[in-house]
Formats: C-alpha cells, sequence, structure tokens
C-alpha cells in the first residue's frame, strides 16, 4: 500500500514520509508535491528507495509423446 505522509510544523517546515513505493519511482511520485510545498532543504532516502522490484515469470515447456503399443 502506497502511503504519503504529511506532518506540517508551527513554523511552516513540511516533513513527508512516502511508504510502500519500491525505487526511485517515489520522486516521480512526490515532485509535483514538492514544488507546489516550496524549497526542499533535505532529503532522506529509506531502505525501499534502494530496493529492485522484482519480477517473475514463468515458462512452461510441453512435450507429447504418443506410444504406439
Amino acid at each position: 500500500m502506497e502511503t504519503l505522509e504529511f506532518i506540517i510544523y508551527p513554523d511552516g517546515r513540511v516533513q513527508e514520509t512516502v511508504t510502500g513505493i519500491v525505487g526511485a519511482s517515489c520522486a516521480e511520485v512526490t515532485a509535483a508535491i514538492e514544488a507546489q510545498l516550496g524549497q526542499v532543504l533535505s532529503q532522506e532516502m529509506t531502505s525501499e528507495y534502494f530496493a529492485q522490484k522484482v519480477e517473475q515469470s514463468a515458462v512452461t515447456h510441453t512435450r507429447s509423446t504418443v506410444s504406439e503399443w
């Protein structure tokens, strides 16, 4: 589940936390929001940022043989 959490401090700072998005695509998700919020002072990448998506594929080979008994 993808989650964006925002904490707005009394001095106007906004802390944004993204969870549930694997890889660098979280930057794409948050870019428009960050552009509207103002200057980004710092970024801290989580382990999810450095993780890689795992894709599995299955190939099945079947062989039919007919015996003439």
